[in-house]
């Protein structure tokens, strides 16, 4: 299957009515790293990934805004998943000090950059680093959607109360799925239509697999074909 590539150009504009869109979006990525993924015990933590890379490439196909952020990456956190910089070669993730990445300025900077006023938001750990800057976010006239199931903390306890105070505050929670979906809106949409698919193919489990059956099976489809799979060789030093 091909690379994932935007659609910006001939994308229809959808109606918003309080819904998501791709020309009201912005998705923030929060702390996606080693170290903080190690801590998560509330979601199956290969899950999460795959959550997250799903989120990120939606963003891709619909050509959002998109602002990567890591916490003490060279001291504690870990540099952010290569599986995330797979999908975003060309960003650079804003590195902070701070928790919260509402008390950086260079986060809230490049999402005012945007101009957008709705934020997907997803991060390690949800207690603090999702639900500090959606709260104070919310404060300065955003909307905030947190993707829960990209969303990961220490206990289910601690992952359950923060989403009981980001909703509190005015938050909404959504799913990779549903967000991906949201955008998408109208199977019409061909601009974009074979990307979703591909997304849901390839990380949504029974409902990618009835997609792939449907498509082979009833509508007489080729198989999907993904990029084979080639043992990395020997290094000069392992050698």
């Amino acid at each position: 299957m091909g690379q994932l590539q935007s659609a910006h150009g001939n994308r229809p504009t959808l109606s918003e009515k309080g819904l998501l869109t791709p020309d009201n979006s912005v998705v923030a990525l929060v702390d996606h790293q080693p170290q903080m993924l190690f801590g998560v015990s509330n979601i199956d933590r290969q899950g999460l990934v795959n959550n997250v890379v799903a989120l990120s490439k939606a963003a891709r196909v619909f050509d959002l805004p998109v602002v990567l952020s890591t916490v003490e990456s060279r001291s504690f956190s870990g540099n952010l998943w290569p599986q995330i910089h797979a999908v975003f070669p060309g960003h650079v993730p804003i590195e902070r000090s701070t928790m919260n990445a509402w008390d950086d300025k260079n986060f809230v900077a490049a999402i005012e950059k945007t101009g957008r006023k709705k934020i997907v938001l997803a991060g390690l750990w949800t207690e603090i680093c999702i639900a500090l800057p959606t709260i104070q976010a919310i404060h300065d006239g955003y909307d905030v959607y947190v993707v829960e199931d990209c969303c990961g903390d220490i206990s289910q306890l601690s992952h359950d109360n923060s989403m009981k105070r980001v909703i509190q505050a005015g938050a909404k929670p959504v799913t990779a799925l549903s967000v991906l979906l949201e955008w998408q809106r109208d199977w019409a949409n061909q601009d974009t239509y074979d990307a979703v698919m591909e997304i849901v193919k390839s990380h949504f489990g029974a409902y990618g697999a009835g997609v792939e059956y449907a498509y082979t099976m009833v509508h007489g489809a080729a198989p999907t074909k993904y990029q084979e799979f080639t043992v990395p060789a020997l290094s000069a030093a392992q050698k």
